[in-house]
């Protein structure tokens, strides 16, 4: 039977008009169930765009990271795992499971990272460890909630959004381990890693567009970060010092690229089919 809202052919084309209207690439097919599809669509753009504001009241969240954290050192959360035996050698015969298309395989994955996310969000876990700290039980909560956000984004403008915003908290985070031994390096190798990943991603929408709007959130990232990791720049030992003039380095690096992509844009160049780290590198204009 082919329920009228769960059948996975409507999911997937679901996901492709949703991936569509958020400026994802466009597919080129029309389905009969589009008409259809199209007020879910509108729906699931204005539940992305208007976010509900739901404050979490500060006793709950105190009381429930207290439970969480009980529980992790009960059950031994964050614990290395035992090793696993080694694993019987493999019979020749193949999977005895079909072949499954990246399309289909990303739509199923994104369906149950959003129930899982949606649950997280619902019973508050995800509200009590968004001020997790490297070292804490709830962080990997925290990057695995993070992770899931990046599961439930197509575009990859939304996407390299996210990557900034996540860059803007590990910042956050490496002011708060400043001083602990080699924690304050890996937040910010952490930070660095998300910089790239959305500067990457921006700069390459805005190259495929031919549109500079896209390089405004750089612009905007650019702007609160350099003052925050200034800030920290002349404390901390010989080696963070020196650790958060690379990241500043790179801010700098990022603010050359934008120029170059958005001056290629506004004079017609086209772009050089190489990249690097931070996306596409621009031919220079005459």
């Amino acid at each position: 039977m082919d329920n009228a809202l769960f059948s996975r052919r409507r999911a997937e084309r679901f996901a492709q008009l949703l991936d569509e209207a958020n400026g994802g690439r466009r597919h080129h097919v029309r389905s009969r169930d589009d008409d259809q599809l199209a007020p879910l669509v509108t729906l699931g753009r204005q539940l992305g765009a208007n976010a509900p504001d739901a404050g979490v009241d500060p006793e709950f969240r105190t009381g429930l990271r207290a439970m969480l954290l009980a529980t992790a050192v009960r059950e031994g959360v964050g614990a290395p795992a035992p090793a696993r035996p080694a694993e019987k050698a493999s019979s020749g015969r193949g999977s005895l499971l079909p072949p499954v298309t990246a399309r289909r395989a990303r739509a199923r994955g994104a369906i149950l990272i959003g129930i899982a996310a949606g649950a997280v969000a619902v019973s508050g876990i995800s509200a009590a460890s968004e001020d997790a700290v490297p070292g804490d039980a709830l962080y990997g909560m925290k990057r695995g909630t993070e992770r899931a956000q990046l599961a439930l984004t197509s575009s990859d403008i939304s996407r390299g959004q996210l990557f900034l915003d996540f860059a803007r908290t590990r910042l956050a985070e490496a002011a708060t381990v400043k001083g602990s031994p080699g924690g304050y390096r890996a937040v910010l190798d952490d930070m660095d890693a998300d910089t790239r990943q959305g500067v990457r991603l921006l700069t390459g929408a805005a190259a495929q567009r031919s549109d500079p709007a896209a390089l405004a959130a750089v612009d905007a990232f650019l702007t609160d970060q350099r003052r925050s990791l200034s800030a920290l720049e002349g404390r901390g030992s010989r080696i963070d010092r020196a650790r958060t003039g690379e990241s500043l380095a790179l801010l700098e690096s990022v603010a050359e690229r934008a120029d170059a992509v958005r001056a290629a844009i506004g004079c017609g160049r086209e772009f050089t089919v190489s990249s690097d780290t931070l996306g596409p590198i621009p031919a220079a204009c005459s």
